[in-house]
């Protein structure tokens, strides 16, 4: 009996339309910086006291997107028209799905907004976009049920 997932790829949504289907994201995790204070006279002793959680950017790999993606117009309009228009945080929304395409784990990204955009390149006869990556940053995250 398998443990996991045969198959599996990422579903990404752009404030709940389908942006693309990804085969690997990363930077889901968050870390508690720690400030370390010297106990005053007692040099043995340091009291590590919390500071602020610490996000990495969420990386989306290997992507095939239609063309008319909300998630590649918004990639472009930010990082090929410069700040001509003000930056728009967006909700994103991570689905893992398996082999039948049934969501079996979901993480939602709130304030992310685009910070790299990488494409492969492209071909004349498919109406898609392969996507090498994209690169966002966000304010806080967590796991939907």
């Amino acid at each position: 009996m398998p443990y996991g997932p045969l198959a599996f790829y990422f579903e990404v949504m752009v404030d709940g339309v389908l942006g693309g289907l990804f085969q690997e994201v990363s930077g889901i995790s968050s870390e508690m910086e720690i400030d370390e204070i010297a106990e005053g006279g007692e040099n043995r002793y340091k009291h590590r006291l919390p500071k602020g959680v610490k996000l990495p950017d969420l990386v989306l790999k290997g992507g095939s997107v239609p063309i008319d993606s909300p998630l590649i117009d918004w990639c472009r309009s930010r990082l090929e028209e410069g700040f001509i228009q003000s930056i728009e945080p967006k909700r994103v929304v991570v689905n893992l799905l398996d082999g039948n395409a049934t969501a079996i784990r979901s993480w939602s990204f709130e304030s992310a907004y685009p910070v790299k955009w990488e494409v492969n390149g492209f071909h004349s006869t498919k109406d898609k976009i392969a996507v090498e990556q994209i690169v966002l940053s966000y304010s806080s995250s967590g796991r939907t049920p």
